[in-house]
């Protein structure tokens, strides 16, 4: 299933799953109409298991022609926002081996592949959902930065988890652009260089994990005003999903709904000769093979 949180005519948020190109299905408007109850948002869904997700599944495969005309939007007539306001978002550094080495050239991180995962935090005060601006301040960044990445999406909690387990642990699979104002490092300290509001960018949707054959083969991508900037596979991570997980569990427990951001490929601003960095008006594009793409524009925030 691929799922999105949506509104129609400004209303609240609906949980929809997008079943072609062009239309979404409301399904908690369809699951009434059968009689079924199923959650209203995406988090409470996650949360309530195998069984709201089989419901929902069952009701996908029913005879649309059955289906009522008021459950079914053009996706052009309604507003996608982000999937769901996570309880954490673990982002991982340096975890494509080639961003490695431009980042110790371009921002003073360690040129030796790090033993372990490294991971940093953040808000989910930062999150924001696709066609939402991503906020320029010029008052604290004149270096804000692009880092396309594959979202992990937890649907089962997880602690002290084998990588043999791992993926069992994984509701789905989304988008969240690590948006990082480089010159906002503290110490060695990365929170407040990317968790300022608005960058977590996340979405447009989240991509069941029956529905991800191969997570760890995914091309991914990212484009600013059109223009190619970051291009891979997740097969590159040097640690992969199932080794995030176990590590982050060994220690943290993961609940429904948090979002682990699995580290980002070559091709940040930082590491351009010379340096590119983001400004108002431009756009952001991050793709996600099998999942979308993930549009956002940057605008003066002051």
């Amino acid at each position: 299933m691929r799922l999105v949180t949506y509104t129609l005519n400004d209303g609240p948020n609906r949980l929809g799953a997008q079943i072609d190109d062009e239309h979404i299905v409301d399904l908690a408007a369809l699951a009434d109409r059968s009689g079924v109850q199923l959650p209203l948002d995406l988090l409470s869904f996650i949360q309530a298991g195998a069984s709201a997700q089989g419901a929902a599944q069952r009701l996908l495969a029913d005879d649309p022609t059955g289906w009522p005309s008021d459950a079914v939007h053009r996706l052009g007539d309604v507003s996608l926002r982000a999937p769901l306001r996570p309880g954490k978002i673990i982002g991982v550094g340096l975890n494509y081996v080639e961003h490695v080495e431009e980042s110790s050239r371009s921002l003073d991180t360690d040129k030796e592949l790090p033993p372990r995962p490294v991971l940093f935090s953040k808000p989910a005060t930062a999150v924001t959902g696709p066609g939402q601006p991503i906020l320029h301040n010029a008052d604290l960044t004149s270096q804000l930065d692009w880092e396309c990445e594959l979202a992990v999406v937890i649907g089962r909690t997880a602690f002290r988890v084998s990588e043999d387990d791992a993926l069992g642990h994984v509701f789905g699979y989304s988008i969240v652009n690590d948006i990082s104002a480089r010159d906002q490092r503290r110490s060695g300290q990365w929170f407040f260089s990317k968790g300022q509001d608005s960058y977590a960018p996340f979405g447009p949707a989240v991509v069941t994990a029956d529905a991800v054959p191969d997570p760890m083969a995914l091309d991914l991508s990212l484009r600013v005003n059109g223009v190619t900037k970051q291009k891979s596979n997740t097969r590159h991570m040097l640690f992969p999903i199932a080794r995030l997980i176990a590590d982050i569990s060994s220690g943290v427990t993961l609940e429904p709904g948090d979002v682990i951001a699995t580290g980002s490929p070559a091709g940040v601003g930082a590491g351009m000769v010379p340096p590119e960095f983001l400004t108002p008006g431009d756009t952001v594009e991050a793709t996600v093979e099998g999942v979308g793409t993930l549009t956002n524009p940057v605008i003066d925030a002051r």
